[in-house]
């Protein structure tokens, strides 16, 4: 049926990129950021609870007018030694679009040993140079006749008309080779995405209500009924299509109260306690004695306005700061950095404070190497122009003054949960390409879910179910021992990053080892368990009908029938539904998908939707709501700061605080 609607796409002219078709002739241009957006659609019909149903949202696909000619030549110019390693390793694997005929090819490889120049044999078994076929074919000429060549191997048998060339090895893959001047790059780059003035203008164009959504809904039901060949396509299977989004009733989850240490606090429909967690002290507050700040002699001042707030801020929130040592640097060098570390530090240090003049990876990882792995001590960095303008500095100080407790080890707040003796694990793996996979493993230690243990596992590139949870719960277990002088009587483990066809191999691949677990603790020991799948990155939309209008709907909204899918895996019979836990400003929110796996945790379905969304509270970097439940977030921050700038694993000293926040 995918098939068929793919096929009912194509007749209204729409051209598939990867998954998701996007309309060329509806594309806008923001020219500031010489950037293209393509409208377009996700689509997927499904089998659902409430019968068979199109999933259906609004996709952008972003294109560069930057073709891959300028990006060599930009490229070049910044890595002369090693070009041609870091070309393949930043272009192979992306997509680049060809716009003399509206294709995309995914790039397999760079052929640094051909050119425009070189020959290939056409389809009517003719010998021509891939310069004279795009001259003759489509009227292009090609300026830099020394350009080496992208390499695309279809999966499919290769279209008419390319410019194939048989595979190195004589065999039978052919592989189509594309010319780097008459491709455009598409996607952002890093550098644009952390660019707040690119990302606010393209948000202009994206980010759109659900009002507009629904009207973009309707707009392709419409153009699809009056196209007589595209309807052809599907009505010649007995399929029909619906006029309207589906309508189905929800619930509104009952809002938390947040408990300080003085008071506790009931949360507002929007789930935030912004406010309330700047001026109510911490539940518990980590005295700082020891501490030291490093910043460049340019930023003395500043280092010391920021001392002074600090001193300001934080006896309101409950915490003794004592005076820092403060070295100044004559340079913004890593050496410099890591040599002032190494001088200041002694057995009583509690933290690292660092300011950057500007914000660089390799400064900034070096730094966690030595403060995470190496020296193991907390550590905070800051960049320098966070702290520049003295109108947010109260603000800014607050923030960082709260994040400096949770990774000293203190407690910021708490919810209430009924359950005893209840451990809580997150679980999440991050992907980086050329490098190991790491498997972020975090799990709580007492009852109120405010300190946790954590983990890591490498493991291979790309490898998305993990090996090595058996190490991890037994370490988790024991500390969890230690602390409450008994072990957990259930265990609830909240899985992110598993896509829909992985569920299955979850249950036989980490279920069975976290199980077998157990049995290293004697006989007796058989505590109640459940796993459960968070999906974050879904296309399913849910929006809230007030009067007439369509707007998002509040956090703590859940949807547990119609739409679901009734998980059943290896003969158990699970369950699925869908929360909206964050508040959103902008745009339209997408709910997180939880597949309730396997339970014997004994907790009914209505205990584990509340349990998820009391753990989207609980996330000590934003005073409100998350998408996913806190114990997901950690398992991510800390799979993200190992993955992305430690490279090994952190010292077991810190795993007991949360010091990759």
């Amino acid at each position: 049926m995918n098939i068929l609607f793919k096929r009912a796409m194509k007749q209204l002219k729409l051209k598939q990129i990867g998954r998701n078709s996007f309309d060329p002739s509806g594309s806008v241009r923001v020219p500031q950021h010489k950037l293209e957006l393509w409208p377009g659609y996700v689509t997927s019909i499904a089998r659902k609870d409430g019968g068979l149903m199109l999933m259906m949202d609004v996709s952008h696909k972003v294109l560069r007018d930057e073709s891959v000619l300028d990006f060599f030549y930009d490229l070049y110019a910044h890595h002369q030694h090693g070009f041609q390693e870091e070309a393949t390793k930043q272009l192979v694997g992306s997509v680049v679009l060809t716009r003399y005929n509206n294709r995309t090819y995914r790039v397999d490889d760079i052929a640094w040993d051909k050119n425009p120049r070189s020959s290939f044999t056409n389809s009517a078994g003719q010998s021509i140079l891939f310069k004279d076929y795009y001259k003759n074919q489509y009227n292009l000429t090609i300026s830099d006749e020394e350009q080496p060549l992208l390499i695309h191997r279809p999966r499919k048998r290769s279209r008419p008309n390319e410019p194939t060339q048989v595979g190195a090895l004589g065999g039978e893959e052919r592989v189509i080779c594309l010319v780097p001047e008459l491709c455009n790059m598409t996607g952002l780059t890093d550098a644009a995405r952390s660019d707040f003035r690119v990302m606010k203008d393209i948000a202009a164009y994206t980010k759109i209500t659900p009002q507009e959504r629904e009207l973009s809904f309707k707009k392709f039901i419409s153009n699809l009924q009056g196209n007589p060949a595209a309807m052809k396509e599907i009505t010649s299977w007995g399929l029909q299509l619906g006029q309207d989004n589906l309508a189905a009733k929800g619930r509104i989850l009952p809002q938390e109260k947040i408990i300080f240490q003085g008071r506790s606090v009931q949360v507002g429909t929007n789930g935030d306690f912004g406010r309330e967690a700047m001026q109510e002290a911490m539940l518990t507050a980590v005295p700082l004695r020891s501490w030291i700040v490093i910043c460049t002699k340019k930023d003395n001042s500043r280092a010391f306005e920021f001392i002074n707030m600090v001193k300001r801020v934080s006896p309101p929130l409950g915490m003794e700061v004592a005076n820092p040592t403060v070295k100044d640097l004559k340079d913004d060098r890593t050496d410099a950095y890591l040599q002032a570390i190494r001088e200041s530090l002694h057995s009583g240090l509690q933290l690292v404070l660092c300011i950057f003049p500007t914000m660089r990876d390799d400064r900034y990882s070096a730094v966690k190497k030595m403060c995470c792995c190496e020296q193991p001590v907390p550590s905070q960095c800051i960049n320098s122009r966070t702290l520049g303008n003295p109108q947010k500095l109260k603000a800014i100080t607050q923030k960082i003054v709260l994040q400096i407790n949770a990774k000293l080890g203190g407690e910021l707040w708490s919810i209430e949960v009924p359950l005893k003796n209840i451990m809580l694990i997150g679980v999440d793996v991050f992907h980086k390409k050329g490098s190991r996979s790491v498997a972020g493993f975090v799990a709580s230690t007492n009852r109120q879910m405010t300190r946790w243990f954590s983990r890591v596992i490498f493991q291979s590139e790309y490898q998305e179910l993990m090996t090595g949870l058996q190490v991890c719960l037994s370490q988790a277990l024991n500390k969890y021992h230690e602390a409450n002088g008994t072990f957990p009587d259930r265990i609830i483990v909240f899985r992110d990053g598993v896509s829909q066809g992985q569920l299955s191999q979850v249950t036989d691949l980490e279920i069975p080892q976290l199980l077998e677990c157990f049995k290293a603790y004697g006989d007796q020991y058989k505590p109640k368990f459940a796993m459960i799948v968070v999906q974050k990155r879904i296309s399913t939309r849910m929006m809230a009908l007030v009067g007439n209008q369509l707007r998002n709907p509040p956090p703590g909204s859940l949807l547990d029938h119609t739409i679901t899918t009734g998980t059943t895996i290896k003969g158990f019979g699970g369950y699925d539904f869908f929360l909206v836990s964050q508040n959103v400003r902008e745009g339209t929110v997408t709910p997180s998908h939880y597949h309730v796996v396997y339970n014997t945790s004994g907790l009914k379905p209505d205990h584990i939707q509340r349990l998820a969304y009391k753990m989207t509270f609980m996330y000590y970097n934003w005073p409100g709501t998350i998408r996913v439940p806190a114990p997901c977030q950690y398992a991510h921050k800390l799979a993200y700061m190992v993955g992305q700038s430690l490279l090994r694993d952190p010292s077991v000293e810190l795993s007991d605080r949360l010091f990759f926040l």
